[in-house]
């Protein structure tokens, strides 16, 4: 049976859980930990990408993720490429270091948000890496000490953990602390990784009858949530998959690209791919990177080299051009096809 497509949106919450191959170790000593932890929080800071929660296991790993600038999957190949690649030169290996396919679950963020973190974040105690919560305070390789204050961790979406809890720092490090240790009785929560239902009841078709009868599920194994979230996320899902599949079909590349957005603004090509702060080219650039990143999944580092602005810029860039599209309701398939019908005879 084929594996299913990862679904993946702007601003959605996803579990992603990579493990060693055949269950090795992925981290052999505080090296190995700290490297991975500076990677992740250079490409955090580079696609935009929210880290709510995290944890570092000898054999795996668990990531809360909010989708940013760049897909997860690209935030996910960076990150284990680039930590293997050093991994395996620095202890003299060869061969893979992760599993062909690591886990992403998609998450519905108010429901499942304040859960999820105290699930990943307990991970060391459960797995006896820590021996109780005032061990796990302290504990560096694990999200929970960034939010008590132990550790600083830049990257971390701290502040908006706490604010879940309380308005005052000090009284929500406290709420949240509570929160935790309420946790360590639950033991592992298998409803919060996905997969059980849709195998149990044999399929989409059996999920919907559920539905129907208004029963109420709450997870597959790529979706966690409730009803409307799981038939809304679909939905979604396969209008951007027909979306994608027909601008592959297309050919469309950077430059077929900004030859649309030059039919839109009436910016020649080659000054949208020129740095400038001209409101026409800026307007025009930032429709370009929006498009580039969110429907061609190009990265942020080739539209620094093409555009010949920093990073940083083309983030702001691609945010503004989501702000522009919703606003003058441009969208790229239907731009295709208007230019495809003006160059047809």
């Amino acid at each position: 049976m084929p594996r299913k497509a990862r679904i993946d949106a702007p601003g959605a919450l996803n579990h992603v859980i990579a493990r060693g191959i055949e269950k090795r170790d992925i981290f052999w000593d505080d090296h190995d930990r700290n490297n991975f932890l500076e990677r992740l929080g250079t490409i955090i800071d580079e696609s935009g990408t929210r880290c709510y929660a995290w944890a570092l296991l000898p054999n795996h790993c668990h990531l809360l993720f909010g989708t940013g600038l760049s897909p997860i999957a690209t935030v996910m190949r960076r990150l284990l490429t680039g930590y293997a690649v050093t991994f395996n030169r620095r202890h003299r290996r060869y061969g893979h270091l992760f599993q062909n396919r690591y886990k992403s679950i998609l998450c519905q963020e108010e429901v499942y948000l304040k859960e999820l973190v105290r699930y990943i974040h307990l991970n060391p105690l459960r797995a006896k890496i820590v021996d109780d919560l005032k061990q796990l305070d302290s504990y560096a390789f694990c999200g929970h000490s960034a939010l008590m204050g132990r550790v600083k961790r830049p990257w971390q979406e701290v502040n908006e953990v706490l604010g879940m809890f309380a308005a005052k720092r000090h009284q929500a490090r406290g709420r949240y602390r509570s929160f935790v240790e309420k946790g360590i009785q639950l033991g592992r929560r298998k409803d919060l990784t996905g997969g059980s239902l849709l195998r149990s009841v044999g399929g989409w078709l059996n999920v919907k009858a559920l539905r129907d009868a208004k029963i109420l599920y709450k997870s597959d194994e790529r979706i966690l949530g409730d009803s409307d979230f799981v038939e809304s996320v679909l939905a979604n899902a396969n209008e951007q998959m027909e979306r994608k599949y027909a601008l592959q079909a297309a050919g469309l590349d950077l430059d077929g690209l900004a030859e649309i957005v030059a039919g839109i603004t009436g910016v020649k090509p080659s000054r949208i791919f020129s740095p400038g702060k001209k409101r026409s080219r800026v307007r025009a650039r930032s429709l370009l990177c929006f498009w580039a990143t969110r429907e061609l999944g190009i990265t942020l580092a080739e539209l620094s080299r093409r555009t010949r602005i920093s990073q940083s810029s083309i983030s702001m860039s691609v945010h503004r051009g989501e702000q522009i599209a919703e606003r003058e309701g441009y969208s790229l398939l239907n731009e295709l096809k208007l230019k495809n019908r003006r160059a047809s005879p």
